[in-house]
């Protein structure tokens, strides 16, 4: 076993996987696969799921397909295959040359189809869907059979060729497995393998119009390519029965191992793929890479580096049970990993004008400040220094309450990198009293933002100069919901009922330094004493400057959760 840069702490399915190469089963290979259904963007429960599934193969020296799980054509576009491959791109995972679709094996899944049909383990069912449901029973009361049980097997291969050939429509047949109506197992209940699906799919076009259903595909899928371990999340437990009887039935030369393992939920959002499309087509969200999504396109878009999505994926672990997740810890690991990599710059959000009353008018000078202080290999820079310059609205306050460090009347503050300066001056507008511009002096002895004479102040701000300052719009985003888990709430209507509505704020006048002219879109800085924000790769690709908050500095949404509790 090789340790890799991915490798996962130790956990069940590991220890599994330990044991079975020690037994030299399987001839002591590992072949595991990551099979989405193009149906949608991914997500980071999907991320916990492409981790695990490569970070495995690879520990062992073993294979790990990409295989999309194409058999609803009604659902599924070119779009989201393409976005799923870049995802696990991004995250650091590559395929090779083992990229598959389950429609390679169409011909070979219906040929097993037919051979089921003449052993007597399927058949032809022409219930109606609501039949269907009616026959199957409940999870106290067996299931019936269906008059169509008995049907002759000549009868059903007839039937099933004819609905191969386009003659029926939709919903009027369906190949149903013969297993055991009575069984306790709602899944083993004479389920149904292929269904009548009239529309044309992305690969193979019009060429079929029945398609296999994923419980008979996905099994069969992962043994025509050598899978084994079929890794999957919990809610596919019950369906384990149902893949192993396919496979024994059909006498495959392969069977893999089901293993399943909790799926990650996540507070304050949703991961139902069905949700997600809803919000996007009910333009709730501006798309599948709306930074507030959990998709993984939303994440990068936001600022999110797969490093920290890999470090989050490990650091929660793989269980046998759900759990919800905090969505702290995942924005720590976004902080964590950001504090070590993001450039520092100066950027001022809502900007208050002020006048460095005895500096020359004429005068400029440049100031070095540090680039990042966790990392001093990426060095300093300099920034530019006038009579005129911006401050952050919020650091003034004319009548500052108590433990209140920043700009007043006739206090001293440090500006970052720059002078001490006192405030002497306020100016405000005549009709609405708004404060909007504030007068200073500073001190020329504290270039650097230091005393000599051992004077200490409390407060220290970020600016940036007026004369050179850019001009950029940035997006603050906050949680999509307002209660940490919106799934608790049964029925769609009440999910959307918790969205938050001041998600996303949008700040159009503020300032940043000139350095950031040269912004690579998708490059992500700190702003010093406001958080982690990335130049937004779509908005910003005309030139103008577009910024997302990736995350704050601290973690503001446990302190408010914090209070609430005491206050309850």
């Amino acid at each position: 076993m090789t340790k890799t840069e991915h490798t996962p702490p130790p956990n069940f399915i590991r220890n599994i996987i330990v044991e079975d190469v020690k037994a030299k089963k399987n001839d002591g290979r590992v072949h595991t696969r990551f099979p989405p259904e193009p149906n949608g963007y991914l997500h980071i429960g999907h991320a916990k799921s492409i981790c695990l599934n490569f970070s495995l193969a690879a520990e062992f020296s073993g294979l790990c397909n990409l295989r999309f799980d194409d058999t609803n054509p009604a659902k599924e576009d070119v779009e989201y295959v393409e976005s799923i491959m870049a995802d696990v791109r991004w995250l650091g995972f590559d395929w090779d040359d083992r990229l598959f679709y389950t429609s390679d094996y169409f011909e070979q899944l219906y040929e097993h189809a037919v051979q089921l049909i003449r052993d007597g383990k399927a058949y032809v069912c022409s219930l109606s869907p609501e039949e269907v449901r009616e026959y199957r029973g409940t999870l106290t009361k067996p299931g019936k059979d269906s008059p169509y049980r008995t049907r002759l097997v000549e009868e059903s291969l007839d039937l099933f060729e004819r609905m191969r050939s386009g003659e029926f429509e939709d919903g009027t047949h369906v190949l149903r497995a013969r297993i055991d109506m009575a069984s306790p197992n709602l899944n083993m209940r004479d389920p149904a393998i292929y269904r009548i699906r009239k529309v044309a799919h992305h690969r193979t076009g019009d060429k079929w119009c029945i398609y296999p259903m994923y419980d008979f595909s996905h099994c069969l899928s992962d043994s025509i390519e050598g899978i084994t371990h079929s890794i999957c999340t919990l809610e596919f437990e019950d369906n384990r029965p149902l893949y192993d009887w396919v496979l024994d039935e059909l006498n495959v030369d392969g069977h893999p191992q089901q293993i399943e393992f909790a799926r990650l939920n996540l507070n304050y959002t949703v991961l139902s793929k069905r949700k997600l499309v809803q919000l996007v087509e009910e333009r709730l969200v501006t798309g599948w890479d709306d930074p507030r999504m959990p998709t993984l396109a939303g994440m990068r878009r936001r600022g999110y580096t797969p490093e920290s999505i890999r470090n989050f994926c490990n650091r929660i672990g793989v269980a046998k049970r759900d759990s919800m997740v905090d969505m702290t810890l995942l924005e720590y690991c976004v902080r964590e990993d950001l504090n070590k990599r993001a450039p520092r710059v100066l950027g001022v959000l809502r900007p208050l004008r002020v006048v460095i009353d005895n500096y020359p008018e004429d005068q400029e000078e440049e100031l070095e400040a540090v680039n990042n202080p966790e990392d001093s290999s990426m060095g300093t820079r300099k920034i530019p220094f006038s009579r005129v310059l911006y401050v952050e609205r919020d650091d003034f306050r004319e009548d500052p309450p108590k433990k209140f460090y920043r700009l007043a009347p006739g206090r001293e503050v440090r500006l970052r990198y720059a002078y001490y300066v006192t405030c002497v001056g306020v100016v405000k507008d005549d009709q609405t009293g708004e404060v909007i511009e504030l007068h200073c002096t500073y001190d020329p002895e504290t270039r650097g933002g230091w005393s000599d004479d051992g004077r200490k102040v409390k407060g220290t701000l970020h600016w940036v100069s007026a004369a050179h300052s850019l001009k950029a719009e940035v997006r603050l985003y906050d949680r999509l919901f307002k209660v940490a888990n919106p799934d608790a709430e049964k029925g769609d209507a009440d999910f959307k009922s918790h969205l938050n509505q001041d998600s996303l704020e949008t700040l159009t006048s503020c300032q940043v330094e000139p350095s950031l002219g040269d912004a690579v879109s998708g490059s992500m800085y700190q702003f010093e004493r406001l958080g982690y924000f990335c130049v937004d790769p779509v908005d910003s690709s005309d030139g103008s400057l577009v910024f997302n908050r990736t995350v704050s500095l601290r973690d503001s949404w446990a302190k408010i959760e914090k209070k609430e509790q005491q206050q309850k």
